[in-house]
């Protein structure tokens, strides 16, 4: 989810604190998915953003510029065996695609968008005790910090001639086993 700060007199759109309901962060076996946690996923994942950017959009229009960056998943391009994410995949893959939809529609009005797609980031949501199997699914043999995403963010803000763009951190994740 994101929200709408002021940069100056510049809109831009940027990273809220996540408030995921637990439901849409479990992963589980395709089957095991309840009908409240397909309805959680799309409620935060997809209607969240479809929401949130339109409006963004309407005012980085009025303005003639301004800057989306939604955070998405390495596991819809990559997924691992053994950790289930089709809710994510399906969510975040919609994500994905809207980010280059997005880029393309608005370009010449001078709005960029983008997408970070991280791998597993240290954060509560992991417990101490599953940090050394989830350092093991990253080709680096660590997680992300909170300021790898950060940074990529920063970066995206800065890059004038970047749209359209799912950038990748994710300790190599993205590039294979």
């Amino acid at each position: 989810m994101a929200r709408l700060t002021a940069a100056g007199e510049r809109p831009s759109l940027r990273p809220a604190p996540a408030r995921l309901p637990s439901s849409s962060a479990i992963a589980k076996p395709f089957t095991h998915y309840t009908e409240a946690d397909f309805a959680a996923a799309l409620s935060v994942n997809v209607a969240g953003f479809f929401h949130i950017t339109q409006r963004a959009v309407t005012e980085m229009e009025k303005q003639g510029s301004g800057h989306i960056v939604q955070v998405t998943t390495s596991l819809v391009d990559h997924p691992i065996s053994g950790v289930p994410s089709v809710l994510a995949s399906l969510t975040k893959g919609g994500l994905n695609a809207a980010t280059k939809s997005l880029a393309i529609e608005y370009a010449k009005r001078g709005i960029r968008v983008n997408a970070v797609a991280p791998g597993v980031i240290k954060t509560p949501m992991h417990p101490a005790e599953t940090h050394a199997a989830l350092s093991a699914l990253h080709p680096v043999g660590h997680m992300g910090e909170i300021k790898d995403i950060v940074d990529a963010i920063l970066y995206l803000e800065g890059a004038g001639f970047v749209t359209g763009e799912i950038l990748h951190v994710d300790g190599g994740q993205s590039a294979g086993h």
